[in-house]
């Protein structure tokens, strides 16, 4: 298994839990190319996961902002060219900042890095009111740039009607449920992901 590109149908919809999930269940590396803000997503997965090996970030930006506003603020500008997977020994779990179409620089987008990068693709969805829309319009996305989502994980709790729906019209499959948790030791100590990517 190579691992998975965590991206989701919004911002904070739960990617850096799920991430943190992955990389605890499977034994992964865990990568995250663009951190726009102060808190740092990697230090979310260091607490669920210790013994996770963690790469560095290639742009590391102080303002929570869309990627290419925020390189823009301290005079940067991201390009697609700058990012190769880091060299790692088994799985790797990439998370991807915001959703599939927040621009990294005037020309590209987050799905373009999705694409560049050749992973699985694993979708983060709320459970709620609004995310058959936003699903939905998710894996359209996704299919419009060739990509497939190799599964989806609703967050939150459980919405069965919602489910089907997301299945019925986009198609997929979702593949796990994560509920709500009370905190990161909850996460830590909630049974393993079981679903794994396809090679």
């Amino acid at each position: 298994m190579r691992g998975a590109f965590v991206t989701g149908t919004d911002t904070d919809v739960g990617k850096s839990w799920v991430s943190a999930w992955a990389v605890k269940s499977w034994g992964a590396a865990y990568w995250k190319p663009v951190q726009s803000g102060a808190v740092h997503d990697a230090d979310l997965v260091r607490q669920v996961a210790p013994e996770a090996k963690i790469h560095p970030s290639r742009y590391a930006l102080p303002d929570p902002l869309s990627p290419d506003q925020a390189a823009k603020r301290i005079g940067l500008s991201i390009e697609l060219s700058d990012f190769t997977l880091p060299r790692h020994d088994g799985p790797l779990v990439v998370e991807g900042a915001g959703g599939l179409m927040v621009p990294l620089n005037d020309r590209a987008l987050m799905i373009d890095l999705i694409k560049q990068i050749d992973l699985p693709v694993l979708l983060v969805a709320r459970s709620g009111l609004g995310t058959i829309n936003h699903t939905l319009l998710s894996l359209a996305a996704l299919r419009r740039h060739g990509l497939q989502a190799a599964g989806i994980v609703m967050v939150g709790a459980p919405h069965p009607e919602n489910r089907a729906a997301i299945e019925h019209f986009g198609q997929a499959e979702v593949v796990a449920e994560l509920p709500p948790l009370a905190d990161l030791a909850a996460l830590a100590a909630h049974p393993p992901l079981a679903w794994r990517p396809n090679p």
